[in-house]
């Protein structure tokens, strides 16, 4: 077989699978979800993954102003300072095994993300919707910075690639608005309780599973097709 046909043959042995990944960026266990199911794609074979990400509110109450981190996952959950601090401890080492730093403060502030999640939105429809989310992840959680404040949105807009101008604009108009609530929505309909969730295939797995198992859910939905 030539080597163009050999180049043909492999190209018509991928497979594309598509995966639906419903987070926030507030969310810790999301970002060490996502880099575990980076770890995942890794060890696939002729299986090409999409990464698609939808929108949701861990608490879309939140005041403008947020509320410190650990305060909040106290009352939240009804955990002991103590257990807060081993948490904490973790998503620490969890994130070093995955090459991604959490960097933790006594005032760490839990914030609203509903400007962030139109951010996404945008960013998606210039094609950089992955580029965006992993710029607010490492915002917050490794820069400590408000992603609920406009200046830095805007910042990390322009980081990505984005127009300045017009990302701002669309925070500032909420162009977005309405069409992240219906998506929020949707996925709550669809039975998302918590997240990470990630929905291959047919199959919802909740949870930042270890990269075999989210790997097995991708191989078997590429063996569905």
């Amino acid at each position: 077989m030539a080597a163009n046909e050999q180049s043909v043959q492999g190209a018509s042995d991928m497979q594309r699978v598509t995966v639906n990944m419903v987070s926030d960026v507030v969310c810790p266990w999301c970002i060490v979800g996502y880099q575990r199911l980076q770890e995942a794609i890794k060890t696939l074979d002729n299986i090409e993954v999409d990464i698609k990400f939808h929108p949701f509110e861990l608490n879309p109450n939140m005041p403008e102003d947020g509320q410190n981190l650990r305060e909040h996952i106290m009352e939240k959950y009804g955990i002991s300072e103590q257990q807060s601090v081993e948490n904490r401890a973790r998503l620490v080492q969890a994130g070093k095994e995955l090459g991604f730093a959490f960097n933790f403060t006594d005032d760490s502030r839990m914030q609203n993300t509903f400007k962030a999640h139109q951010l996404i939105h945008f960013a998606a429809q210039n094609g950089l919707e992955e580029e965006m989310k992993l710029s607010l992840f490492n915002a917050y959680f490794t820069d400590g910075k408000d992603v609920n404040d406009l200046g830095v949105l805007v910042e990390l807009a322009e980081s990505v690639g984005l127009d300045k101008t017009e990302a701002e604009a669309v925070i500032k108009t909420e162009k977005y608005a309405q069409v992240v609530r219906e998506e929020e929505t949707l996925w709550i309909q669809r039975g998302i309780q918590s997240v990470p969730t990630f929905v291959i295939g047919n199959q919802g797995v909740a949870g930042a599973q270890e990269p075999a198992t989210l790997a097995a859910f991708i191989a078997q939905a590429a063996s569905q097709q």
